[in-house]
């Protein structure tokens, strides 16, 4: 989509369609071109906008959700922020469930979207700041008593083919007609693996020999 091209109704219609820009400057006297996805520039500041708002838009589909159910899932920031917008325009409640070890601003600027953010206490003997293994079992534990009590929504990008679909459907397919279809390699760091699993398929499907790789 060519964001500059149309009128968005909402910010979730501002989502995606990020430019590609070919870093000429930094790889002057280099074979080749390195392009640059700037992810940045969703609304939420990252790709994962790209899949709150596809895991939402396929669970109305589907019927899983319904008007006036809550949305649901733990996060660490990113995936949060994303669906804290897309279900504040949508009118659905969202509950962000984190570990204390996390970032307060990710927490304040999820709570200044519109959602309800329930902090978990670390687990005993964790280090301030980060967030165990441990840690995350006990925010996992939060965020299913959240769903059975309120019979919500579970936005689960761990498991949701939503998470891939958005960027097989969306970010790979942009890449492709940015490029002019000639990309022979694509690199990725890696959360959940959505974003690398998507892409690659869609630059797979169109040109078999492209080489992909994570970070």
């Amino acid at each position: 989509m060519d964001r500059s091209a149309k009128l968005c109704k909402s910010v979730n219609e501002a989502i995606g369609g990020t430019p590609l820009v070919e870093l000429s400057r930094l790889t002057r006297g280099l074979e080749g071109r390195v392009l640059a996805k700037l992810e940045y520039l969703n609304p939420g500041f990252s790709k994962k906008d790209r899949i709150a708002l596809q895991m939402i838009e396929e669970a109305e589909r589907s019927g899983e959700l319904r008007p006036g159910m809550t949305v649901v899932e733990l996060t660490s920031g990113n995936t949060g922020t994303g669906l804290a917008i897309v279900c504040a325009v949508k009118g659905y409640p969202f509950v962000a469930v984190m570990s204390r070890g996390n970032s307060i601003e990710r927490a304040r600027m999820m709570a200044a979207l519109g959602a309800e953010v329930v902090l978990v206490d670390q687990a005993p003997g964790a280090v301030p700041g980060q967030v165990s293994g441990e840690s995350l079992a006990l925010v996992e534990e939060a965020a299913r008593r959240i769903v059975a009590e309120r019979k919500a929504f579970r936005a689960d990008q761990f498991s949701l083919e939503g998470n891939y679909r958005a960027h097989y459907l969306h970010t790979g397919p942009e890449i492709i007609a940015q490029s002019g279809g000639s990309v022979e390699a694509f690199c990725d760091f890696v959360g959940t693996g959505g974003s690398f699993a998507g892409v690659t398929r869609a630059l797979q499907e169109h040109a078999p020999r492209s080489l992909c790789y994570v970070v």
